[in-house]
């Protein structure tokens, strides 16, 4: 009964068939038949099946919720004894920010699958904030101001926001000696990322403004402002290498962002962690603590405040 539950919810998380019958290693005739029969033996239908797409019904909403609900007691379960007998196994699925997953967690990725191969890992790059309870997720980082008390957090670093521009850029269009000539410039940011919040010699101050592109990638801000096209606000952890290598300067270097935003790992409350969540958490302080790579050239990173 509980594979069925599994393959389920694992029908919903993929979004398709033939997506879960290739998680599940299974055909997809086979995870059709098994979700039929389970329909059958429930006496309810479950999902809408088109050529196009999966949606759950009325009835197979209110089950999903309590099937993922079930699911997730089981995992603690687990945890649970692998935490007496004190091993780190099983799965482990954690979530993380796109670009800085990919630059600063997946190289590293290795050294922890060496160090815990009973560990099966499961990562998901994405920036949305996706609810760790639903999605089965065991373990996040976020990088933003302190997580609400939903969730366990443990301070990984902090996020320091400096102000950016090309060297070709302040050639063209000069470099702003104030915050208020940044009106007269061309601003980059990815939608929901403006005003800007940030904090100078004479305290906080917001910076209006509207980008001169509008998307939702931060990837793109990061590729224009390299290209010259505008100022940005970036983080320290995502630009760096360019700092240094000298493709991007500093804009008015005694502002930064906001301190309250840090890096954060975040995991549902219980009472037991687990000793996977353990172990990734462990793993991530030893890369990043107790400065960032990123953060240890003094021209590069400010003051953790």
């Amino acid at each position: 009964m509980q594979d069925d539950y599994a393959l389920f919810a694992a029908v919903i998380e993929a979004g398709s068939l033939s997506a879960a019958a290739r998680i599940l290693k299974l055909s997809p005739g086979m995870v059709s038949k098994r979700l039929a029969g389970l329909e059958q033996r429930l006496g309810a239908r479950l999902i809408q099946r088109t050529t196009r797409r999966l949606s759950l019904t009325d009835v197979g909403q209110a089950f999903h919720e309590q099937v993922v609900a079930i699911l997730t007691a089981v995992e603690r379960a687990e945890a649970m004894v692998a935490g007496r007998a004190g091993t780190p196994s099983g799965r482990l699925r954690v979530s993380v920010p796109t670009s800085f997953g990919r630059m600063h967690i997946a190289p590293w990725l290795k050294d922890f699958v060496d160090a815990y191969p009973a560990i099966k890992l499961d990562i998901d790059l994405t920036d949305h904030f996706v609810d760790l309870l639903a999605e089965r997720v065991d373990v996040a980082i976020r990088i933003g101001p302190p997580p609400d008390n939903s969730l366990a957090a443990h301070r990984l670093a902090p996020n320091h926001r400096l102000l950016c521009a090309s060297p070709g850029y302040v050639q063209v269009h000069g470099e702003p000696q104030s915050p208020a000539e940044l009106d007269r410039h061309g601003l980059l940011a990815a939608t929901g990322q403006l005003p800007w919040r940030l904090m100078g010699p004479r305290g906080p101050l917001i910076i209006q403004g509207e980008s001169l592109v509008r998307t939702n990638s931060s990837e793109v801000v990061r590729e224009l402002v390299l290209a010259g096209a505008g100022i940005a606000l970036r983080s320290s952890w995502d630009i760096a290498e360019q700092l240094r290598a000298g493709s991007l300067v500093r804009i008015l270097p005694d502002l930064e962002g906001t301190p309250d935003v840090g890096i954060y790992a975040v995991r549902p409350r219980a009472d037991l962690v687990s000793p996977n969540v353990q172990a990734f958490i462990a793993f991530l302080d030893r890369l990043l603590a107790p400065m960032p790579p990123w953060d240890r050239n003094p021209d590069v990173s400010g003051p953790d405040q």
